[in-house]
């Protein structure tokens, strides 16, 4: 849907959020979360539950701005030749008060299932990202080069700039797919508010941004976005959530909850 690449779960799990645990991960992009049965919660609670809050500049009538929803899905057009994942980054809606505050972004993913075999194979997985600014709302594919920060550990932070969103995804290319054999697609990354400047008050614990996942279809490797949208469509996009100072798992998935349950996709092993 994006222009480029654009059920209830119990109190503790929604409370979780799938926290990522920085031992032994820090600088990876490692870091996993807890549990196998976190991940499916999860993603179950991603493609349901309504956002915690409505990404700024997107207008109503568009129907990812209320809540997370499958596009294509696993039904891609039968001549269409790639997909990818992407997360994007947002001020929620009524604005962002904080000022010294980036979001750093790492361990992008996207999984296919396989009609063949019943497994799940890795078609993008990089531990950091590449994307731009663009307009809110996408409005003709407007997009200028994002406040980016590289961070010790190699993966990029941003400060968003007024007006923009932050609309990422793997280093490199699309994945090349096979559409006849997509049973389903899951994707996540991994975010996390810092500092911006050291010098200044942190005022992280004012901080209201939020970040979605989710992924495109694309006709081709090297298709380029039209405004008509002919050369792409989302397969999903994932519920917003706020960002906190904590790394936490943002997913988006094509599956049923049933489908997910019996066949959990190994975002992070």
């Amino acid at each position: 849907m994006l222009s480029n690449a654009m059920r209830s779960c119990s109190t503790a799990v929604l409370a979780l959020c799938l926290t990522c645990s920085g031992a032994g991960n820090e600088g990876t992009g490692g870091a996993s979360p807890r549990e196998v049965g976190d991940i499916v919660e999860l993603l179950i609670a991603d493609m349901s539950l309504p956002h915690e809050a409505r990404p700024e500049g997107v207008p109503d009538s568009y129907g990812w701005a209320a809540g997370p929803r499958v596009g294509w899905g696993a039904d891609p057009p039968p001549d269409w030749e790639a997909a990818n994942m992407w997360g994007q980054i947002y001020p929620a809606r009524g604005g962002n008060p904080a000022l010294n505050v980036r979001v750093q972004v790492r361990a992008p993913v996207l999984l296919y299932l396989s009609k063949r075999d019943g497994q799940w194979h890795e078609l993008q997985r990089t531990p950091s990202v590449e994307g731009a600014a663009y307009r809110q709302d996408f409005r003709g594919d407007e997009n200028v080069p994002a406040d980016v920060r590289r961070e010790e550990d190699g993966t990029l932070s941003v400060r968003l700039t007024p007006g923009y969103n932050y609309h990422f995804w793997p280093q490199g290319d699309r994945a090349a797919i096979s559409p006849e054999d997509i049973a389903g697609l899951a994707s996540a990354f991994q975010a996390r508010l810092v500092v911006d400047d050291p010098d200044l008050p942190d005022d992280r614990d004012q901080a209201r941004i939020v970040a979605s996942c989710g992924g495109d279809y694309w006709r081709s490797l090297s298709a380029r976005w039209r405004s008509d949208w002919s050369n792409n469509g989302d397969w999903a996009i994932g519920r917003f959530r706020f960002v906190t100072t904590q790394w936490q798992v943002f997913t988006a998935t094509t599956l049923t909850p049933d489908q997910i349950r019996a066949n959990p996709p190994p975002l992070y092993p």
